[in-house]
């Protein structure tokens, strides 16, 4: 099982999961997340899905259901925990863990480290060890970083301009969407 802090996330996953295992046709996936047809999902998962990835409100609606059952679960991901952790996802989180076998694999990714991530991975993790990427933000010579200061209802309009005046611009936009 794999939880994951949004739907969105949760459709990449599974699509990049169903895209790993195109080959392996006795390996199943499904999505189950809020804002879609909960019917669909529990049909899904009542055929016996491999991997489940999943939003933690959806999962733990659909183990109070008892349509989900993972105290046999062998794989337990916890992706962007401190997003998850952001969105008030905690209980949840804790709800999970505790359905699941300690006999489990757990892997948590996370990008910042806050004290209650650490709790959980002291909590529910046997031998956790940390692993950290890069300690230290570094760019190459050939990159420039800009920024203009505009209006929110502006945004949109003042993208366009910046790429309309550099046609050839290779650029990343950065958002925080909800």
């Amino acid at each position: 099982i794999i939880l994951c802090p949004t739907r969105e996330l949760c459709l990449q996953i599974t699509n990049d999961i169903k895209d790993f295992t195109k080959f392996m046709p006795e390996i199943s996936t499904v999505a189950v997340y809020g804002g879609e047809s909960i019917d669909k999902q529990i049909r899904l998962l009542k055929r016996g899905e491999h991997i489940v990835v999943g939003t933690p409100g959806r999962v733990c609606d659909m183990l109070r259901r008892k349509i989900l059952d993972i105290e046999a679960v062998d794989w337990l991901v916890l992706d962007e925990a401190d997003e998850m952790l952001s969105m008030g996802f905690l209980e949840e989180m804790e709800f999970i863990l505790d359905h699941t076998p300690e006999t489990r694999t757990t892997l948590m990714f996370s990008a910042t480290m806050p004290r209650e991530i650490e709790r959980l991975a002291q909590n529910y993790m046997k031998t956790p060890l940390r692993l950290s990427v890069q300690k230290e933000n570094t760019t190459t010579a050939n990159v420039s970083h800009e920024y203009y200061v505009v209006r929110a209802k502006d945004k949109y309009n003042a993208l366009r301009r910046i790429a309309d005046l550099n046609p050839n611009i290779y650029a990343i936009v950065f958002c925080r969407t909800r």
